[in-house]
């Protein structure tokens, strides 16, 4: 019962812990520990050794153990019978970037004959930074997939500010028409791209009428029972290239959808509250707009008009629509904006950047 009980309260320690013996052999180590190595918990057979470093090596018998944190500090406690220090970096790796994350291991004798037990501090903050990485890689793919809906074009831009964003852009097909949709939930980080996720999976794709799915997403929102603090701006549309015609609406989006052709640009707006519990049972509805061929249409969050230079000077909607009219079509415009923000902010993003740009 004891041995139970002492394993489960090691097993909430936020850093690495581990035992070992007088074999360097790992004889218990903690769940953050594990996390932080990407140890199998039920792995079969003899527990295996720190780091991974090889399926059937025995600890100390490679040529790299000699720069090994862990081999120095055990086989240094084991021969002294005193307290080591030792310091590593250890490279977080993720699918769109790698970190690498300090960690001091403490290692000390147990009081018992053969037994050391050993502290990996910083062991926690490196499985949250790849916990971090994987989410990031998640929310990634949750991005529109293609470079073409119902034969629109389209081109996209996606920078969030923190490792994982609250910004959501999505591009598909229904009956042969082409629909986009930006949203951008309140907050930062990790609750923000909680939202983000639901907005994705909560907006109905097979609701043809886009206020339909607004109101569906609305009340959606409202089952989770947030606070007056969360909300959710949504601009959508629906593209029928061959009537010629689009149609969208909004939901508390206070960016204009920008439509450009040979007359200029025109800014679409359709003032509406945000997917929130602020104003119950809110009717959302669409409105057309017509287009012809050679038009191009733009979608942003307030991240592109807000972006701020070092003298705290937004970039505004007037230099996003000088961006568009230099465009040639969507993907240059969407190389464009990425330019004039990285060269406006000087790379430093106080909110996340989506845009989303249509052929039409």
């Amino acid at each position: 019962m004891f041995g139970k009980t002492y394993k489960k309260i090691l097993d909430g320690f936020p850093d690495g812990v581990f035992v070992f013996d007088d074999k360097l052999r790992i004889r218990f180590m903690n769940a953050a520990f594990r996390r932080s190595f990407f140890i199998e918990k039920n792995r079969k057979g003899p527990l295996p050794l720190v780091l991974s470093c090889g399926k059937d090596a025995t600890c100390g018998s490679l040529a790299a153990c000699a720069y090994c944190a862990f081999y120095r500090g055990m086989k240094k406690t084991v021969e002294s019978g005193k307290e080591q220090t030792e310091s590593m970096q250890t490279t977080v790796r993720g699918a769109f970037r790698e970190d690498t994350v300090s960690m001091r291991i403490r290692f000390y004798p147990l009081g018992e004959k053969g037994l050391f037990f050993g502290v990996a501090t910083g062991s926690y903050q490196a499985a949250f930074e790849r916990e971090m990485l994987s989410a990031q890689k998640v929310q990634q793919r949750l991005l529109p997939a293609g470079k073409q809906a119902a034969g629109v074009n389209y081109a996209f831009t996606y920078l969030p500010c923190k490792e994982i964003g609250g910004d959501m852009t999505d591009v598909y097909e229904l009956g042969g028409m082409a629909y986009g949709v930006v949203a951008d939930v309140s907050g930062k980080g990790v609750p923000a791209a909680m939202l983000s996720a639901f907005a994705k999976a909560g907006l109905d794709r097979g609701e043809r009428d886009l206020g339909g799915a607004l109101k569906k997403l609305n009340e959606k929102f409202n089952e989770l029972e947030q606070d007056e603090r969360s909300y959710i701006t949504v601009a959508a549309v629906r593209i029928d290239k061959t009537a010629g015609e689009l149609h969208y609406a909004t939901a508390g989006h206070n960016v204009p959808i920008l439509l450009k052709n040979a007359r200029g640009i025109h800014e679409i707006e359709n003032p509406s509250p945000p997917i929130s519990n602020w104003v119950s049972g809110f009717e959302y509805c669409e409105k057309p707009f017509s287009f012809e061929r050679g038009d191009m249409l733009v979608m942003l969050t307030d991240g592109v008009t807000e972006c701020k230079n070092a003298a705290g000077e937004m970039f505004g909607i007037e230099r996003a629509e000088s961006v568009l009219l230099q465009s040639r079509n969507a993907e240059d415009f969407n190389s464009k904006i990425r330019a004039a923000l990285g060269v406006f902010s000087g790379g430093v993003y106080s909110d996340d950047v989506t845009a989303v740009a249509f052929d039409l």
